[in-house]
């Protein structure tokens, strides 16, 4: 690891031009999908000059470098079936990611919801096994909480709960 002080004093970063914000993003996106919102981020970081940061993701995104909809798809994709999120999540995520809510519902729209809701029972017959509950009632609560903070509306979770557990 570098040192990155001399006599204890932190070494301060030189900020990036735009020419070197470009190589750095095109470089970045070459090896993993990169949002519009991640890009200003990073330029924002890398202390380059706010009014060259929209030419800047404009030419990343006229060479196909940041596409925000190819992003999205692969976000969704990735979450949904590696994560095991549900689509509340996904969305939140990709707005806090600086997506359009026009491409996150497109991007949504793939989910299929019997593979979503085959997945959420098998999660939360695996929470069921390791989760502590008096009763019946106790039990349903948890799994719904748990399921809900996985990303997936109440109706999915509360079917999901049904099929697993015995109702009162």
């Amino acid at each position: 690891m570098r040192d990155t002080t001399i006599n204890n004093h932190p070494r301060e970063k030189k900020p990036k031009s735009a020419a070197q914000a470009m190589q750095s993003l095109m470089r970045l996106c070459a090896r993993a999908e990169k949002s519009s919102g991640d890009a200003l981020r990073l330029m924002r970081g890398w202390g380059v000059p706010e009014g060259e940061r929209e030419g800047v993701l404009a030419k990343l995104i006229e060479q196909r470098f940041i596409d925000d909809k190819r992003y999205a798809e692969a976000y969704v994709r990735e979450k949904s079936n590696l994560a095991g999120w549900g689509a509340r999540k996904i969305a939140f995520q990709l707005r806090q990611k600086g997506i359009d809510k026009e491409i996150i519902n497109t991007s949504l729209a793939s989910l299929d919801g019997d593979a979503q809701l085959a997945q959420l029972t098998a999660k939360l017959e695996r929470k069921m096994r390791t989760t502590k509950a008096v009763n019946n009632y106790e039990l349903r609560g948890k799994l719904l909480r748990y399921g809900m903070g996985l990303g997936f509306d109440y109706e999915m979770t509360r079917s999901a709960i049904d099929k697993i557990t015995p109702e009162e």
